[in-house]
């Protein structure tokens, strides 16, 4: 892989508790030994946003940290960047280059 191509992780659905350390795993399976410099997470189909999308979120952020990377949200609602803004995670709401979805709240 290209280490200019960023990782694209697809989350979707209700998250659990249980699904966090999950998908911290698999983030970081695929970002090992890429060089990748970006992580999108693609948002889009994720389940109604609460705190639990919220921790995933700032843990993935934070595991992609770890290998020199940043996260990126595709497909981010209206109302999961409102809930970041809340909590003071607006910033893992940025969108990728090109990425549909609005930039204001």
């Amino acid at each position: 892989m290209d280490a200019t191509e960023p990782i694209v992780l697809v989350i979707t659905g209700r998250l659990t508790p249980a699904d966090v350390p999950r998908l911290c795993e698999e983030l970081t399976a695929r970002l090992y030994g890429t060089g990748a410099a970006e992580a999108i997470c693609d948002v889009g189909g994720l389940g109604p946003p609460d705190l639990t999308a919220v921790n995933a979120l700032a843990r993935l952020q934070l595991t992609a940290r770890r290998h020199g990377c940043r996260v990126l949200l595709r497909g981010a609602g209206r109302e999961l960047r409102l809930l970041l803004d809340l909590v003071g995670l607006l910033g893992l709401a940025q969108q990728p280059p090109g990425s549909a979805g609005g930039k204001g709240l």
